[in-house]
């Protein structure tokens, strides 16, 4: 009886494991998990992060979801989420919840390189593919991870566009002043943009730095006219590029190319009038950029996901407002884990992570490939998208100039043109 008893109780505890087994293996759903800075400093950038990761998910979702060969059906996305409150520390501990409690399959990480920076430790630990949006840093791929992979065109390629862009519109024009302000970000920009100039044949004529809050910027101006340089690039944050770029128009400035940071990007900047006429300045990505099939196919890439109208169009519809960079960014990764899971025909990591190796296609944000080799997962493909501020009907109006194949408009050369 005793012997009979103990068989039915092994017998049972089989069944209970193999109905586990099977429970685990009979998958219903995708789980992505990630951090939003609901509070703190960057809670405007991680909003808008997380409603256009909210919206691709919407959009798979009523495909029926991502399909995967291995079980060959389609699974439904489902998102876990907390509030990081823009902590590391927190990120620290919360990017470990996901993964040990809620079971996620997939990290987006949070918003910010410092953040981005503390979840990948983490999800290097525990071998979790994470998808890094809102992280320009290239340092987070120098430290030998293989797990996250970058969306946003690293730092080092801010503005080394703006010297491409030069170089093709005038290949004689060969002086460059670099000017920046003291902080991480901006030095960091810079000092490649300095590395690249050298290397690519330009002639550095000025590479300084101005501390933060600088409104006069007399003492530069006059070396800029004593140097003559055919192109001013660099900058820091809003409120003095704003100011710099006045400066530059109230002395009649005769440069070719004026190209800074994170100010002409701002609609606001706008309001200096024709001083911002003819800036450049650098973008992850803009709602004219014509990334396209056509695009795609004359590189001989293949497309991927949705038209940047039908983005606009429906982000615009749900939230109320243009999408700008962050909000495609997020939209993206959602494209990309999808695209990884298709190709991959799995969601184990290891093969999911194959493909993102092997990942090289054309989306409405531009082109998404990553290195393979000692800044393994930083982005290689997508390239800063340029914007020139024109005048349209007497309005000033941001417009994509660069790179090729995705302009709005025609770019417009020099900026001393407005002086005329």
């Amino acid at each position: 009886m005793k012997r009979g008893i103990f068989i039915w109780v092994i017998l049972g505890f089989f069944f209970l494991s193999f109905g586990f087994t099977q429970v685990g293996f009979a998958k219903n759903k995708i789980i992505i998990g990630f951090t939003v800075s609901q509070t703190g400093k960057l809670n405007a950038e991680s909003k808008e992060q997380f409603n256009g990761l909210s919206l691709w998910k919407s959009y798979v979702n009523k495909q029926g979801g991502i399909y995967v060969k291995e079980l060959h059906k389609r699974l439904p996305v489902e998102f876990k989420y907390y509030d990081d409150e823009s902590s590391k520390d927190r990120v620290q501990q919360l990017y470990v919840r996901l993964i040990t409690q809620d079971h996620a399959d997939f990290l987006i990480s949070p918003y910010s390189s410092g953040l981005t920076a503390s979840a990948a430790i983490i999800a290097e630990q525990y071998e979790k593919i994470m998808l890094a949006i809102g992280a320009a840093s290239d340092s987070i791929f120098s430290k030998g991870y293989t797990h996250t992979f970058q969306i946003y065109t690293p730092a080092s390629r801010y503005l080394t566009g703006a010297l491409d862009l030069l170089k093709a519109q005038d290949p004689g024009a060969k002086k460059v002043a670099i000017i920046f302000e003291q902080s991480n970000f901006a030095k960091a920009v810079a000092t490649a943009a300095k590395n690249y100039a050298e290397k690519h044949g330009f002639k550095l004529v000025l590479f300084e730095s101005y501390a933060k809050g600088t409104t006069d910027f007399t003492s530069f101006l006059n070396k800029i006219a004593e140097k003559k340089p055919d192109a001013v690039i660099g900058g820091g944050h809003f409120s003095d590029g704003e100011t710099f770029a006045k400066q530059l128009f109230e002395q009649k400035m005769r440069i070719k190319l004026v190209s800074l940071l994170v100010a002409p990007a701002v609609p606001k900047f706008a309001e200096i009038g024709k001083a911002a006429l003819y800036v450049t300045a650098p973008s992850q990505w803009e709602p004219k950029a014509q990334f396209t099939q056509n695009t795609a196919k004359k590189l001989g890439l293949p497309w991927f996901g949705v038209s940047a109208n039908w983005f606009v169009k429906n982000y615009s519809k749900l939230y109320g407002e243009t999408p700008g960079y962050h909000a495609a960014g997020g939209f993206v990764a959602g494209l990309v884990i999808q695209k990884a899971i298709e190709d991959a025909g799995s969601l184990k990591s290891n093969k999911v992570k194959k493909a993102l190796e092997a990942m090289d296609l054309m989306t409405f944000y531009g082109r998404i490939k990553f290195d393979k080799g000692k800044y393994y997962g930083r982005q290689l493909g997508h390239e800063m998208v340029y914007l020139q501020w024109q005048n349209k009907g007497g309005k000033l109006v941001k417009q994509v100039i660069w790179p090729k194949g995705a302009e709005s408009a025609k770019f417009i050369y020099p900026y001393y043109k407005k002086f005329k």
